[in-house]
């Protein structure tokens, strides 16, 4: 087949999909806004701008763009190369070396936790979302039900009293900003006390937050609507979900930066402090952000890419939906600063007093600040309609990835003709699985799940996923593999990373995690050592997933000795390779093909039929792991289902 320099097939974009079964994307451009919906998310709004004023301001920049180049764009590239070229999801792909499968369900494992509890932060979204549309915010003032004696809200004739009595004299001064500096803010009250009602621990559940409980069902319900033709509507709706965030971000940008004080908030955001470069932590944070960010190895690339077209050009995309990621990440640095440098300005304080990440800047500090805005409603749904839109769009690609790889393992026709109960399924389950976050605990198993399920299990996966590719299916095979798919090989440097860089780089990330590691706190509650032990266990189970399935499959694969079991279950499956037989050209061509079979001499024939005994025991093994093979009623014929002497026991 011919290809262009670039990697396209002349005629391929006639093609409406080039894999009828399976389906692809609509356009390239679908594909790109899925990915960077995917790759851009809460952690970009609500943890980089924090990491970058914690770590030396403009310096963090450094350590953070080598990281970029080293480790982020290489395993972007790696992981939508590896999915594209296979054209299966993250269980499919692991025909490659079929002993690593167990890679592919811990995969699943981890977006199966971080879909649970992604989706309960959209539903608080959606929450304060619909709380916005009103002449006033809820969280302006403390004359509420739900406040206490020790709510200072800006705006409060108690606090606005006391900040009159500072000029009376230097001692009444110097208390009022020691109360200010501990004041409870009328936005904390509200997050604590009204919307989560939050109890005095992870073990004292409570009632299930109706409210919560109706969002939650809410963003489960737009989900599975976005994704009920899977990547057919889900790339639509990505031309809305993944650009208009840009929108709202631009807006809010202008509007912070011609507030007073929004320069020290910037100011306070890019000072470099070029001393924090030779602190190792920081070029520790600068790693873990990259790698997180992008959303490596949590099977979200590899199911992406399986739905391109086979020789689209993934080295393109993956550099720019990876600088895309990262100078969003800069770019929501400014929107956020500049606005908690105008609090900090109202508030006389300094920008490190109200600065903070996560939960604490999305729903205490910045609507906080929004309250100080003319006409903060609207700010307020903006903001919380950015972070749905952000939110949605790393979800969709969570829910596909589970989707994709149980209709990619069941396989049937059945199956695939009705992947949209397959979709509901999942909706179903994820919903009844978050309903424990609602609860007055909630944001304490919420937490939990977010330093641990999504953590450290991460870069294990990741790391053994280049060892994999590189060192067991060999990286001289997939070298050519990519260059087969492409029309070029990999950049040199690529090569280099794949083999070296980017794994050493992962290690340390892992070596980094451990040795920084800090039980889980929540401002002053500290977690029980019971919970931490169920947030390692969630960890843990992402990772024990591969060496379980790897001794499965040792255990079933045809051998006298522990070596050569081992050595077989490592060799590439019968089926690796592009899915569809027009792209199965050089070592994928098929062997025999019933043509050349009719006309091929006797001596042929017999030579085909002096394979080795292991190679056709482990294809009369496979056969029976096949999930597809145990559904009663299927009348699908294979090839090679005669002369089986032992029946399953």
């Amino acid at each position: 087949m011919e290809k262009v320099k670039n990697g396209a097939v002349p005629g391929e974009p006639v093609k409406k999909d080039e894999n009828s079964r399976r389906g692809n994307w609509g356009n390239q451009i679908e594909f790109v806004l899925t990915s960077v919906g995917y790759a851009v998310g809460l952690g970009n709004v609500w943890r980089f701008p924090y990491l970058c004023y914690r770590n030396g301001g403009g310096a963090f920049m450094l350590p953070y763009l080598i990281m970029l180049v080293f480790c982020g764009i290489p395993l972007f590239f790696l992981e939508l190369s590896f999915g594209q070229f296979a054209s299966q999801g993250c269980l499919g792909v692991w025909k490659i070396s079929p002993v690593f499968k167990g890679v592919g369900y811990g995969m699943m494992v981890v977006s199966t936790y971080i879909g649970i509890y992604y989706n309960v932060v959209i539903c608080i979204s959606f929450y304060y979302f619909f709380q916005s549309m009103t002449h006033l915010l809820p969280w302006t003032y403390c004359n509420n039900p739900w406040n206490t004696p020790d709510c200072s809200g800006v705006f409060s004739s108690n606090f606005t009293t006391r900040l009159a009595n500072v000029s009376t004299s230097l001692v009444e001064g110097v208390t009022e900003v020691v109360n200010r500096t501990k004041r409870t803010s009328p936005s904390e009250e509200y997050w604590k006390h009204y919307v989560l009602n939050i109890s005095d621990g992870i073990g004292n559940f409570g009632e299930v937050r109706l409210p919560l409980l109706g969002c939650l069902a809410l963003s489960w319900f737009v989900v599975f609507l976005c994704l009920i033709r899977g990547v057919k509507s889900s790339g639509k709706v990505v031309y809305f979900t993944a650009t208009f965030p840009y929108v709202v971000l631009t807006i809010l940008f202008i509007r912070g930066i011609t507030l007073e004080g929004a320069v020290n908030g910037i100011k306070y955001y890019l000072t470099p402090q070029w001393h924090k470069v030779l602190d190792a932590k920081v070029w520790g944070d600068a790693a873990s952000q990259i790698f997180y960010s992008l959303g490596c190895a949590w099977g979200g690339l590899i199911t992406m890419a399986s739905y391109n077209k086979f020789h689209n050009n993934c080295f393109r995309d993956s550099i720019i939906i990876s600088i895309t990621n990262c100078a969003t990440s800069v770019y929501a640095g400014f929107v956020i600063f500049s606005i908690l440098g105008f609090m900090a300005h109202n508030l006389n304080v300094p920008v490190s007093e109200v600065a903070d990440h996560g939960p604490g800047l999305a729903f205490v500090a910045y609507p906080e600040a929004l309250t100080l805005l003319p006409i903060s409603p609207l700010w307020s749904l903006l903001f919380f309609f950015m972070l749905i839109l952000l939110g949605l769009g790393t979800q969709f690609c969570l829910l596909e990835t589970l989707v994709t790889a149980v209709v990619d393992e069941i396989g049937t026709d059945w199956i695939i003709r009705n992947k949209t109960v397959v979709t509901l399924s999942v909706a179903v389950i994820g919903f009844l699985l978050g309903v424990p976050l609602t609860t007055r605990a909630g944001i304490y198993w919420l937490l939990l799940m977010d330093n641990y399920a999504a953590s450290f299990s991460l870069v294990i996966i990741s790391c053994i996923m280049c060892v994999c590719v590189m060192y067991v299916y060999g990286h001289k095979q997939y070298f050519k593999d990519v260059e087969m798919m492409l029309g070029f090989p990999p950049p040199l440097f690529f090569k280099v990373c794949w083999r070296f860089i980017s794994p050493v780089i992962i290690s340390c990330i892992m070596i980094f995690t451990v040795i920084q590691y800090k039980p889980i706190t929540y401002n002053d509650y500290v977690f029980p050592n019971w919970s931490l032990y169920i947030g390692f266990c969630m960890a843990m189970s992402s990772v024990l997933c591969i060496p379980i399935y790897a001794l499965y499959k040792i255990s079933r694969s045809p051998g006298a000795t522990f070596r050569e079991r081992l050595k077989f279950s490592c060799r590439p499956h019968p089926k690796w390779g592009p899915a569809l037989r027009e792209h199965r050209t050089g070592r994928y061509a098929p062997l025999a093909s019933e043509e050349t079979v009719e006309t091929r001499p006797l001596k042929d024939k017999e030579e085909l039929n002096e394979e080795p005994k292991e190679e056709a025991k482990e294809e009369e093994t496979e056969r029976k792991d096949d999930i597809s093979l145990t559904i009663q009623g299927s009348n699908g014929s294979t090839n090679t289902t005669h002369n089986s002497p032992n029946p399953s026991a």
